[in-house]
């Protein structure tokens, strides 16, 4: 209920009938003020008129006002700066940490926005503001998907900023780690993070030359090559094979050299995963593309083109996995190249946002334009809920189109939060 209060009045969905105080004063809202969304009052800097005298300053809303008191701000110099206390139902007087009983002002949610936001949150079909999304002028719709396209990229760039923090200012490192995250395409991302961020990369560094040390590195660090952890039918298999043989010697020998533990096997998942996409295939593919040295940020940068960058981002997998999915299971010979939806989705998550934070860091407005010069020019990405949305007329023509309907999803529809979605706005306000 908060929630919607905060929503009518940030967007001024007012009863018809003059607004008053509860001492009866005359209430006017020139200005709802800035939606806080952290700590402190709920808006800053609201303009108002309460019985002709203008205020300027910070308006608090409950749903009862004797929330004041279980928010303890009456004992938070913060909220002295309150000019009016909104609430459902006034239930009780307020005042301030400085002796200050601000003024109190009744306000409901009207029927119909009610009605909307209920059946909002529980309409089972998606997207649930279909009808209404359907009859928005094109303009309105192409002006949400934009900043919701310049907020996913935003929302990637702080991510990208984080693993450089994290990887003591190593832009390079955290190229590695984004691109290592890409990798899990979805199932295992957040796998392949945890295995990027405790991954010793200088140490891996130094075996870079050495395409079967990085392999047996990358595997064995991932848990992978744990017989303990597997089933007594991978493990039967496995112990007879002389490429696990070898490649768990070696990771025991630098595993023993840099103190490394691995992590746990359970972390990855193969359940319902396509043998294509299998961690094993996964890191080979990345051991190699890292032992080529093609996507290192430094030649990504020199890229000037995207079939430039889908070059440098070929990869197939080693010799072995060329004829195997699990160790000890011999399948028919395929290189297992990465395929070109997998490319371009290693672009539209890596190396865009790569590019545009990397930009930002440096202060190159050419390379944040070539960042979003490349998702113009990807192909869109397919998915259910992005042709759900396309049946609602709401055309994606390129990847920055997906993108802003994955951000849509992601961020909104999936949370619920109708009450911040542009879209969400117009279906609350319908009367239909």
């Amino acid at each position: 209920m908060e929630q919607l209060l905060h929503y009518i009045w940030k967007h001024r969905i007012l009863p018809l009938h003059e607004l008053r105080t509860t001492d009866g004063r005359a209430v006017e809202i020139i200005g709802p003020g800035l939606h806080n969304t952290h700590s402190g009052p709920d808006f800053f800097n609201a303009k108002l008129r309460i019985d002709g005298t203008m205020w300027v300053g910070n308006v608090e809303i409950h749903e009862r006002s004797a929330d004041w008191f279980m928010h303890s701000h009456d004992q938070d110099p913060a909220y002295n700066n309150v000019v009016l206390h909104v609430a459902s139902v006034i239930d009780a007087d307020v005042v301030t940490a400085d002796g200050s009983p601000p003024p109190q002002m009744e306000l409901h949610v009207p029927p119909y926005i009610m009605q909307n936001y209920r059946r909002l949150l529980a309409a089972d079909r998606y997207p649930p503001c279909r009808n209404t999304v359907m009859q928005l002028p094109r303009l309105t719709v192409h002006s949400w998907m934009s900043a919701l396209g310049a907020e996913r990229l935003a929302d990637m760039c702080a991510a990208i900023e984080q693993r450089v923090r994290a990887s003591g200012g190593s832009w390079e490192q955290a190229f590695f780690a984004t691109i290592a995250r890409s990798f899990g395409f979805g199932v295992n991302s957040e796998a392949f993070e945890q295995w990027a961020a405790q991954l010793p990369f200088m140490q891996v560094a130094h075996h870079r030359d050495d395409s079967f040390q990085v392999e047996a590195l990358f595997i064995g660090f991932a848990g992978l090559l744990d017989t303990e952890a597997m089933t007594d039918r991978q493990r039967t298999a496995a112990t007879a094979d002389p490429y696990f043989v070898r490649l768990k010697s070696e990771w025991e020998y630098l595993a023993h050299k840099f103190s490394l533990t691995a992590m746990p096997r359970q972390t990855w998942r193969f359940l319902r995963l396509r043998p294509q996409n299998f961690p094993y295939i996964r890191l080979s593919q990345l051991a190699q593309l890292y032992c080529s040295r093609h996507a290192d940020l430094s030649r990504i940068v020199t890229c000037a083109s995207l079939s430039d960058m889908r070059e440098v981002l070929q990869a197939e997998v080693s010799p072995y996995w060329r004829t195997h999915y699990t160790f000890g299971n011999e399948s028919r010979s395929n290189a297992k190249h990465l395929s070109a939806s997998s490319i371009d989705l290693l672009i539209i998550n890596a190396v865009v946002p790569m590019l545009y934070a990397y930009g930002r860091h440096r202060k190159d407005e050419l390379l944040m334009a070539r960042a979003n010069d490349l998702l113009q020019s990807l192909p869109p990405e397919d998915n259910t809920h992005i042709r759900l949305w396309q049946e609602c007329g709401i055309t994606a023509d390129n990847a920055a189109d997906t993108q802003s309907l994955i951000q849509l999803h992601a961020r909104y529809c999936e949370r619920k939060d109708c009450l911040r979605c542009r879209f969400g706005y117009w279906e609350l306000r319908s009367k239909q």
